[in-house]
């Protein structure tokens, strides 16, 4: 059967899209650090058409042979790189905000997380398919299923969470491992269980955090006076943040998405990303592009994604092979809730958790992996009856 190349060219255009504001939106990093004025693009430009050959190269193999290969691969190898990582000398490892996330290779840095993820989902996706099976479980039955990947989990939110301050990259593969649980056969009282226990972790990583407190005090400043509202007054003065931090990054966010109205002020003709809006080629990606084309373009590129979902979760559903099934549903579930997570969060909707949009934001290893999940999304999309 023929594989999917809708998918590849929906990929490949969004990459495209990546390269082009990768020159028009770090120019105030350009100047600020001096770096040549095609520093990013042509960085972006390498990596885009490396994850380009990726996915094609990844499509033409046999996922009866290939996946488990590339699956447990990936989880194992980028596994013990997150372990090693706080054990490796300063110069070997890239250290932002305390937090020690990427391997410093020739030419480039990696972060095992971006790799390590599409590994643990191929790991749900095969054991999952050999754990559950068709008719009814006890509850007490079912956890005594869960229970050793709620120890996996565990150790995955250690290494992330804990070693390297990514609450973010936490609450992706928490939602994506609850929900591949549903359609793998457990019961909907087990996801709702699997939702609570998410929630506990979360709020536990919060508290014991003051970083991720004064994230939230922020959050909740930019929105308190449109949610009190609503509320009595007794309630709404218990609930009130006197002191919450001045929200500089989702101000901006927000003056740049409506600063670019409709159409947008045209490419490169942004003010927002002269210094008002940091990382707005990583994490604030989605604000630049609308502030220099707008709601219109922003509304095609959601479209692109739709689309792009719609088609691996077809190739999910037509996909007889369970593990197959399981797998092309985890990736799409990773790009969903990327998109949704960073969308949501730079208009204030919910918290900023630092996720990259897929294949957009500026970076060599979120754009890898993916382009990695992709191809063999694209390899099953030969086996599925589409």
């Amino acid at each position: 059967m023929a594989v999917d190349k809708v998918i590849f060219y929906l990929c490949a255009t969004l990459i495209a899209i990546s390269i082009i504001f990768s020159l028009s939106l770090p120019v105030f990093t350009v100047l600020f650090f001096n770096y040549d004025e095609f520093h990013f693009f042509i960085r972006q430009f390498a990596v885009g058409c490396i994850g380009i050959f990726i996915m094609w190269w990844l499509s033409r193999l046999n996922p009866d042979k290939a996946l488990v290969w590339i699956g447990f691969g990936l989880l194992i190898s980028c596994g013990i790189a997150m372990g090693l990582m706080h054990a490796l000398p300063a110069s070997m490892v890239t250290d932002s905000g305390g937090a020690r996330r990427w391997i410093r290779l020739p030419g480039f840095s990696l972060a095992p997380v971006e790799f390590f993820k599409v590994g643990f989902v191929y790991f749900l996706a095969w054991s999952f398919t050999r754990k559950f099976s068709d008719g009814k479980r006890t509850l007490m039955a079912e956890l005594k299923i869960l229970l050793p990947y709620i120890i996996l989990f565990g150790i995955a939110i250690f290494l992330i969470a804990v070693m390297q301050n990514d609450l973010g990259q936490v609450v992706v593969l928490a939602l994506t491992f609850v929900t591949m649980a549903l359609f793998a056969g457990a019961s909907v009282r087990l996801f709702g269980i699997g939702i609570l226990g998410a929630a506990f972790v979360m709020t536990v990583a919060i508290v014991s955090s003051e970083h991720r407190i004064l994230r939230i005090k922020s959050w909740w400043g930019t929105i308190q006076n449109m949610v009190l509202s609503f509320l009595p007054d007794s309630v709404a003065n218990v609930l009130r943040v006197a002191d919450a931090p001045e929200p500089y990054q989702i101000s901006h966010s927000l003056n740049a998405i409506k600063h670019g109205e409709f159409f947008g002020e045209g490419l490169g003709a942004g003010i927002f990303k002269l210094g008002f809006l940091s990382e707005v080629h990583t994490d604030f990606v989605l604000a630049g592009i609308a502030e220099e084309v707008g709601v219109f373009g922003i509304l095609c590129i959601t479209a692109i994604f739709i689309t792009l979902l719609y088609r691996i979760f077809r190739i999910s559903a037509r996909s007889e092979n369970k593990v197959y099934h399981l797998f092309s549903l985890g990736i799409g579930l990773i790009l969903s809730f990327s998109f949704l997570m960073n969308s949501y969060g730079i208009t204030s909707i919910t918290p900023i958790k630092g996720i990259a949009v897929p294949f957009l934001s500026y970076g060599g290893s979120s754009v890898l992996a993916i382009c990695i999940g992709i191809g063999m999304v694209l390899m099953v999309s030969k086996k599925a009856k589409l």
